[in-house]
């Protein structure tokens, strides 16, 4: 029996900048060792379906792409397959050039075909030489004539390792627009259908997905395979656990393939997903890579890992990301040849076995943030392996435009990470992770950014307070950590509607071209400029004149943690440009915070041992199947009333 492992496809969209991710016209070379696009053929109007695009004479197309180039290494590392069979289709008189790469990016040959008519042509290839990396790739180039290519996949005879669907769990909140076009792609493409079981919509907003107007149309096409469940907002990790729950009630389910809302999915990768699934050698979690909504070309998250020492997420080359694939095309980009492994996945595209599920529980009821990380880190140490996919992935908005780190959100990134720590460091008093967070609550001190600072804080109390505080405030902290904000007037985002909003000292620049005495001080400098700016916050109270108007104004890339201390209030620009925050000293506020972090992290360190045996004896009751079924029953009893 032959089963298909990938087919080319060519984009739902006609979005010209989204074009290099699946064909490549275009004639590149390398010039001072950096890639060079000689040529820009690309139109929109040469591709003429899902799977058929226009050749034009004399031109050569590359399908080496980032969703049409074959992941290799991957299968060969990961699954059973050991030979596949490419088979390419074309109407006209062309040359087909078949292409491998090793780890290193290296090209080589493997085959031509000179055909003419309607032709397909098929090559067998053994996967035995990809250990390290390498993809395998064709190029179609036309002769004197217009030609066109009218399909290709890569197939094979192995048998897969498991044979059962994925349900798809969809956790949404507010997002309804996103969510009916994820189903719309979905009902236009049965070829991922026939590998789904059951699409779970967890809607937890007030702007339902069933109230809008397409939604009718797609209950219809869709039918029993779609189904909205409506709970309250428990956030990403009580709306996944949600999933994962149904999925585990689903005979023919081996899989839950995990979705964020605001995405705009590619749905051939959640066929490849599925189908990699089935042939992993053991069960495994395969994650789908993150392009920028709002930037499509540009790849945000390849393989990412979890440092133990600081216990940071970062991607596994922090330095090369993000890539854009406008200006470097997967063939001219030598590292991303190379099979990279990962050690978790984020769950706005994750494939998570039910097997996985059965043995190590549900997500953690963390809210958002971590919940995705821990999960991977239990499931490896459970023996399930990770691998962020090549070729799969979707777009969702990065966090470039966004400030997580200082809203509502502050709270749980600080005490879902000390929790994932405290449940999976290695290191001896969770390594630097301590003072990392209290170097951050210090920067954020004397950046004037109290409101974070008090989520942190609350965050440290709760860490401390034992892990039943999870279960307590699952529902409750994000509403909470909002009302807080209305003690802090730099939560206030000033719009420009009246009036122009001004600073005393007017906008502050600084060269983004080359360094300087301004930039972020290290070694020694660093620790005279750390203490000197927190005596002056400690003993110096602010001028009156920039209490009533700001002293100064940044745009947001400058307004660093070496610069803004060094005023009394500052106008800052929004991450996302909607308006302006004002940032203003407050001797109080930073004294009795700066005690308070001193002590609780103090108090932290002291008690970590016993924190660590104290929630990893908790992981059972925290993540299990029946704790999680008693609090969706607890609050739809609730809702009841």
């Amino acid at each position: 029996m032959e089963y298909l492992l990938q087919k080319t496809v060519l984009p739902l969209d006609r979005d010209p900048d989204i074009l290099p991710l699946y064909v490549d016209p275009e004639t590149w070379s390398t010039i001072d060792e950096e890639p060079v696009r000689i040529s820009s053929r690309a139109q929109l109007g040469n591709i003429l379906g899902r799977d058929r695009a226009r050749i034009l004479p004399g031109r050569r197309v590359s399908f080496g792409t980032y969703f049409n180039a074959f992941p290799a290494s991957y299968w060969q590392h990961w699954t059973t397959v050991r030979s596949v069979t490419l088979r390419v289709r074309t109407e006209g008189k062309v040359t087909v050039l078949v292409y491998r790469s090793n780890g290193g990016g290296v090209r080589q040959r493997i085959e031509t075909f000179e055909v003419d008519g309607v032709s397909e042509v098929s090559l067998p290839i053994i996967l035995n030489q990809y250990s390290d990396g390498g993809w395998i790739w064709f190029d179609v180039v036309a002769d004197d004539a217009t030609a066109q290519f009218t399909g290709a996949e890569w197939v094979t005879e192995d048998e897969p390792a498991r044979a059962g669907k994925a349900s798809l769990g969809i956790t949404t909140y507010n997002k309804p627009e996103y969510c009916v076009e994820t189903l719309a792609n979905l009902a236009d493409s049965p070829d991922v259908l026939e590998l789904v079981d059951r699409i779970f919509v967890v809607d937890q907003g007030t702007q339902l997905v069933a109230d809008r107007p397409e939604y009718p149309k797609l209950e219809e096409l869709l039918g029993d395979q779609l189904q909205v469940l409506r709970q309250p907002n428990l956030g990403g990790s009580g709306g996944f656990a949600r999933a994962m729950s149904e999925t585990l009630a689903r005979p023919e389910s081996d899989f839950v393939q995990l979705l964020d809302d605001d995405v705009r999915v590619e749905p051939e990768s959640i066929r490849r997903s599925i189908v990699f699934g089935r042939f992993a050698r053991t069960p495994m979690l395969v994650g789908g890579h993150m392009f920028d909504l709002l930037d499509r070309p540009k790849l945000h998250a390849w393989a990412e890992v979890v440092d133990n020492t600081p216990f940071m997420w970062r991607n596994l080359f922090q330095e090369k990301m993000p890539h854009d694939f406008s200006t470097q095309n997967l063939r001219q980009s030598p590292l991303l040849h190379m099979r990279m492994d990962a050690e978790y996945n984020g769950w706005w595209m994750c494939l998570i076995p039910v097997a996985a599920i059965r043995e190590v529980g549900l997500s953690l009821p963390a809210f958002i943030k971590w919940d995705d990380a821990e999960f991977c880190l239990r499931a490896g140490e459970a023996g399930f392996p990770i691998v962020s996919m090549p070729g799969v992935a979707l777009w969702h908005v990065s966090w470039l435009g966004k400030d997580d780190a200082i809203d509502w959100q502050a709270y749980f990134h600080a005490r879902n990470r000390l929790v994932a720590a405290l449940l999976h460091s290695r290191a001896d008093r969770g390594g630097t992770l301590i003072r990392h967070s209290r170097r951050v609550d210090l920067k954020h001190l004397m950046m004037m950014q109290y409101y974070p600072v008090e989520l942190r804080l609350r965050a440290l109390r709760d860490v401390l307070s034992g892990p039943d505080h999870m279960w307590r405030n699952l529902a409750t902290a994000m509403p909470a950590a909002r009302e807080v904000a209305k003690r802090f007037p730099e939560t206030v985002i000033h719009k420009d509607i009246d009036g122009l909003l001004r600073a005393r000292r007017g906008r502050q620049v600084f060269s983004r071209l080359k360094r300087n005495v301004f930039d972020s001080p290290t070694g020694l400098r660093l620790r005279t400029f750390t203490a000197s700016v927190l005596l002056s916050h400690w003993f110096h109270s602010p001028r009156p004149e920039n209490v009533a108007q700001p002293e100064v104004e940044f745009g947001k890339g400058d307004a660093n943690w070496w610069r803004l201390p060094l005023y009394d209030s500052a106008l800052v620009s929004a991450a996302d440009g909607s308006g302006k925050n004002i940032y203003t000293r407050d001797r109080a506020t930073f004294r009795r915070m700066l005690t308070e972090t001193v002590r609780l992290h103090w108090r932290l360190q002291r008690s970590w041992p016993r924190l660590s045996r104290q929630y990893r004896r908790a992981l059972g009751d925290l993540t299990s199947h029946d704790a999680w079924l008693a609090y969706f029953e607890r609050e739809s009893a609730q809702r009841g009333a």
